[in-house]
């Protein structure tokens, strides 16, 4: 499986629950907050959830 650096780029203030919790999950705190993860299904679907607040990129 590849790796993909996601990085947290806008703020989860005023989101739904559900993409708190999805952003919490992926280990993500604070706005320029930076994790390196496998891209699993299950990762490319968190992604998905939150690709509005969240910058990807492949490594």
């Amino acid at each position: 499986m590849s790796k993909v650096a996601i990085t947290l780029r806008r703020s989860v203030i005023k989101r739904p629950k559900n993409q708190k919790l999805t952003v919490k999950a992926l280990g993500l705190g604070k706005i320029d907050s930076t994790v390196e993860k496998e891209l699993t299904p299950q990762i490319a679907g968190m992604i998905r959830t939150v690709n509005h607040l969240v910058e990807v990129k492949e490594l």
